[in-house]
């Protein structure tokens, strides 16, 4: 006998409000995005309210520019995660329908692309305002495992980018057509619930592991907890790319795996560990550069 679980029986819609005109609803995955900035900014304010975590025992920034500089958190997150998700997975079809880049209420974001967006827009601010980039990047990485995590707890809830067929007791059954396109466990599909493994991986466990090095004097060293979180996302992903089902249109017939780079066989990359892979090479750089270099001197 084969074990596998159910899917909870969890609305991806909190709750909706008739309003005549139209209906308003709210999402857990609009819920997520809000609480993880939210829960940021909150993370955020408290690292620097603790100026003897900083180089000099000085903070890097005020409040007021902590409260400011979200509103460029929020932009790099939106646009660089639509326009990710444009160029690297749907770059044919949007060039073809580019008056449908912009609805993002139909979905479409991907993280490396709001990853990317977030680094160059607090860069920018910081560089307007006279402030540590290698800091502000610190406190981003900081607190961006909160986000990553609630919002793989709502792909969860939502019933999508699940993993590939499994026959482990916790496979879960996912509803929907394209879930349930596989037989391997005869009259329904159980799959790597792959959102909860990132949900741990790229949320808690990173989020506890920077947070321990923060307070044991990380941020002393500008660039570290934003090199180790780069190199530790890599690695979470390309793990969970693993399991993970591939985005369908790299699927075919012959590469039943979706991989983009095929190496032979059952062997290859997704485009998850394709965008992937660079961060862990480049975070793990920064850490090297960070580790090397002296400390900076504390004052008198």
């Amino acid at each position: 006998m084969v074990f596998a679980i159910p899917f909870p029986d969890i609305s991806p819609d909190i709750f909706s409000i008739d309003l005549g005109v139209f209906v308003f609803t709210l999402r857990w995955y609009a819920l997520a995005y809000i609480a993880g900035i939210i829960g940021g900014w909150l993370m955020g304010r408290w690292a620097i309210s603790r100026v003897t975590l900083w180089p000099g025992n000085k903070s890097p920034m005020t409040r007021a520019q902590i409260e400011d500089v979200m509103t460029w958190v929020v932009l790099g997150i939106v646009l660089g995660g639509r326009l990710g998700y444009v160029l690297f997975y749907q770059p044919g079809y949007y060039l073809e329908n580019p008056g449908e880049i912009l609805a993002v209420w139909q979905g479409g974001m991907a993280f490396h692309g709001g990853a990317l967006g977030t680094a160059i827009a607090v860069g920018l601010y910081a560089k307007r305002h006279g402030i540590s980039v290698p800091s502000i990047l610190d406190i981003a990485g900081l607190v961006a495992p909160l986000g990553l995590g609630l919002g793989r707890v709502a792909n969860f809830i939502n019933a999508e980018l699940w993993g590939r067929p499994t026959d482990l007791p916790w496979g879960v059954i996912f509803p929907g057509a394209a879930a349930q396109a596989c037989t391997n466990v005869g009259e329904f599909c159980a799959r790597h619930p792959s959102q909860l493994y990132e949900a741990v991986l790229e949320g808690a466990v990173l989020l506890v592991l920077l947070w321990v090095v923060a307070l044991r004097g990380g941020l002393k060293r500008p660039g570290l907890i934003f090199g180790l979180f780069v190199a530790g996302y890599g690695l979470a992903r390309t793990f969970v790319e693993g399991v993970r089902q591939a985005d369908a249109q790299y699927i075919t017939p012959d590469n039943p795996w979706g991989h983009v780079v095929r190496l032979g066989g059952d062997w290859g990359l997704t485009m998850g560990q394709i965008l992937s892979l660079p961060m862990v090479v480049v975070g793990g750089l920064v850490v090297l550069a960070v580790l090397v270099r002296p400390r900076p001197k504390a004052r008198a």
